[in-house]
């Protein structure tokens, strides 16, 4: 089935773009295009929330419906401190405003969870601790028990997509020591997808990185089966 994935990114994301390329190399069919609106720092401060206001997200999306979009993700994390409802209003004034299906990274996970049947999860993050924190109690509220977790203590977004792969991959080593049914690495600017199969393997714990989220939660829109995707991580074997 051919398909466009609209793909809503943070104007200082560097990561997101290529991998979505990457993944989607496997499926012709189907391309991804791209529409930026500011984001510039990850933090608890008013200014850092305000850069989630929906008008410039909406603003976005409109540009990405003029390409005729058979789905838009927002392909950011921001509803994972700022809460899912955040996520779950937002698809639905996007579909309102452009008549076509939405969802996002954090809706994509928490389908991912159903799937799979996640209840105890490991949490990589490049964040700082107070936005680590919001993250686990919002998880905790919507039933899913963080057993052990990592982050890099950033707030530059930027500076997100410059942690190395090495770096990434003893984070991840560490939390799955807690035996987690899933290490979620929660961030789309982390180079951290081309890891997961290859540390699947070694650690026998499913990873589900962001941006494949993103990626897997659009085929889902779409009733589209991911399985073609390999070499991704254990996420695209299910839809």
């Amino acid at each position: 089935m051919k398909a466009r994935f609209g793909m809503l990114t943070p104007s200082s994301n560097t990561i997101l773009e290529p991998v979505c390329a990457s993944i989607l190399s496997q499926s012709p069919q189907i391309s991804a295009h791209f529409s930026r609106f500011r984001v510039t720092e990850i933090s608890d401060r008013q200014t850092s929330k305000k850069q989630f206001n929906h008008h410039p997200m909406l603003e976005a999306a409109s540009l990405l419906a003029d390409a005729k979009m058979d789905v838009i993700c927002w392909n950011g994390t921001s509803a994972s401190w700022l809460g899912i409802q955040q996520d779950i209003k937002l698809c639905n004034e996007i579909s309102e405003l452009t008549g076509i299906k939405a969802t996002s990274a954090i809706l994509a996970m928490k389908d991912a969870f159903e799937v799979f049947k996640i209840k105890k999860l490991g949490l990589v993050s490049p964040y700082i601790s107070a936005i680590q924190n919001q993250i686990i109690e919002n998880l905790h509220t919507e039933g899913f028990e963080c057993v052990d977790e990592r982050h890099a203590g950033i707030s530059n977004n930027f500076a997100f997509g410059l942690v190395s792969e090495e770096r990434l991959a003893a984070m991840i080593r560490s939390v799955a020591s807690a035996k987690p049914d899933v290490i979620v690495v929660l961030c789309t600017n982390l180079n951290a997808a081309r890891l997961s199969s290859e540390l699947e393997l070694e650690l026998k714990t499913m990873i589900f990185d962001s941006v494949a989220l993103s990626i897997w939660g659009s085929f889902r829109s779409l009733n589209i089966d991911p399985a073609e995707i390999s070499n991704w991580g254990e996420l695209f074997s299910k839809s």
